[in-house]
């Protein structure tokens, strides 16, 4: 597609890791600063070199202050398939555009970089010496350049197979570098707080990135855990809170997860975690809370909801309640009161979540969220939706050769009102996924079906419920016998 003649052309220099992450990533990002993601590239697949339109080189550079996915930034100046398209190109670009770079009272160095290809030292210097025909009137100067510019040399992806020469070549001006030493600065190797089943920092940053995550926002997280998630919404200038309902996780009690440490030290909590990094006035507070019952006013009080659903398999997923049926209610509990949980089913607690994400989030606010699948058998109609949530992107990230896990962001484009609690579920979109993420030797089955008393309606269909070994198996829908939308439905033993 044609550019726009008013923007500018930067070349991203992408990392090669999370390939599905990177392009809702940069388009967030690129969103949050006020550009809009235009290229004239048709696809980028696994390719780390990107040729995007950015409208000034101030929004290039914000981007690159947020960015894990990118490594680098630079001022397309030429770009071609060869060295003599390379040139050519090169001697198209408009000289006024070079010359503040150029003059004589400027320092300058040029760079090689290559990708799946290393070159000699004679072979780097041929190439340079080859730009001679451009203008350059400063001083070289290797250590501190006012101005760095980079030849960049793609040989493909295959390293088994590295062609003779290049498959495009770009010459640029150097920009900026993304932050991909958070990665490295916010590890959770060096964590003071750490669970079972913490993220990976890398990951905590793409989230915040796709939430869109801002100075001064409330960032939620209502399964918070160690507080993961809230450190890299932190780092970028957020307000954090969040709930769990593990009591001993949330005051830092009970056995540690660091190996050769029996019990959690004194000050092992999430409050710490953000001290350690100097992000403790960022901290609201985290709660002992159940996700199926909010305790929150009605109101929209976030502007992000960051969060990763416990699946059943290295953390429990639980909620507060009993089997037993309970006369009266208790008007008053004691401190010590520790309440009865029960099973918590994946798809009640996404059907929970889009919920209390479309009631308390602002407009325009986003919830960006883990979703366990079973490989095999997932299709793009088994990821929930909600009629006030506009999904943004659906990314993949796999565990094993038969499931993973899916990053989802979603907007919410639409006020809630108490009708949207249900109005999805009269559709024809379920939330039938299944998730095998272990095979116990010994299964309990126990199959339910929901049929319509009267043939002909579909707004039920069938569902059944597993138990395995503590581990959630579906497909079921998002919803259970309770619900004012499944009214006319009632339940058979098979």
């Amino acid at each position: 597609m044609a550019l726009p003649s008013s923007l500018n052309r930067y070349l991203l220099l992408m990392a090669q890791e999370h390939l599905e992450f990177r392009l809702p990533e940069i388009k967030s990002l690129l969103s949050l600063f006020g550009g809009q993601f235009t290229s004239s590239q048709e696809t980028y697949g696994k390719s780390p070199f990107w040729i995007l339109s950015i409208p000034s080189e101030d929004i290039a550079r914000n981007l690159m202050k947020r960015t894990v996915c990118a490594k680098s930034v630079f001022e397309l100046w030429g770009h071609g398939k060869s060295p003599e398209e390379l040139y050519s190109s090169l001697k198209n670009y408009p000289v006024e555009k070079m010359v503040p770079f150029l003059h004589s009272d400027s320092t300058y160095k040029i760079k090689i970089l290559t990708f799946n290809k290393t070159l000699t030292q004679e072979e780097k210097v041929k190439r340079i010496d080859a730009l001679e025909f451009l203008p350059f009137e400063g001083k070289v100067n290797l250590k501190k350049p006012q101005h760095i510019f980079s030849i960049l040399e793609d040989y493909g992806l295959d390293p088994n197979c590295i062609p003779e020469n290049p498959h495009n070549i770009y010459f640029g001006r150097w920009i900026a570098d993304g932050q991909r030493e958070l990665i490295q600065s916010y590890s959770v190797k060096k964590r003071h707080f750490i669970g079972n089943t913490s993220m990976d920092a890398g990951l905590s940053f793409i989230m915040a990135n796709h939430g869109k995550v801002k100075e001064n926002d409330i960032v939620f997280d209502p399964f918070v855990g160690t507080g993961g998630l809230l450190i890299a919404s932190a780092h970028f200038g957020a307000y954090v809170c969040g709930t769990d309902i593990d009591y001993n996780t949330i005051h830092g009690l009970g056995k540690a997860s660091r190996k050769n440490q029996k019990w959690r030290g004194p000050d092992e909590n999430i409050r710490a975690n953000l001290r350690q990094y100097g992000l403790e006035k960022y901290y609201l507070d985290v709660l002992v809370s159940d996700a199926s019952k909010p305790s929150w006013r009605k109101g929209a009080y976030f502007d992000a909801i960051i969060t990763d659903p416990p699946y059943g398999i290295r953390e429990s997923t639980r909620r507060t309640g009993s089997q037993k049926e309970i006369p009266k209610s208790i008007e008053k509990c004691p401190e010590s009161h520790v309440p009865v949980s029960l099973s918590y089913h994946l798809s009640d607690m996404f059907f929970d979540l889009l919920n209390f994400a479309a009631e308390t989030l602002i407009l325009g606010g986003r919830l960006v969220y883990w979703l366990p699948v079973y490989t095999p058998e997932y299709t793009e109609e088994m990821v929930p939706w909600h009629p006030c949530l506009k999904l943004i992107s659906n990314c993949e990230q796999k565990l094993s050769s038969h499931t993973s896990r899916r990053l989802i962001t979603m907007e919410k484009v639409k006020e809630f009102e108490n009708r949207d609690q249900y109005s999805h579920l009269l559709s024809d979109h379920f939330l039938p996924y299944q998730v095998w993420l272990s095979e116990p030797k010994e299964r309990n089955l126990h199959d339910a079906k929901w049929v319509p008393k009267e043939e002909g309606q579909d707004e039920c269909r069938e569902m059944s419920e597993a138990s395995m070994g503590g581990h959630d198996v579906y497909p079921r829908a998002v919803t259970g016998p309770g619900d004012p939308a499944l009214s006319r439905c009632h339940r058979t033993q098979s």
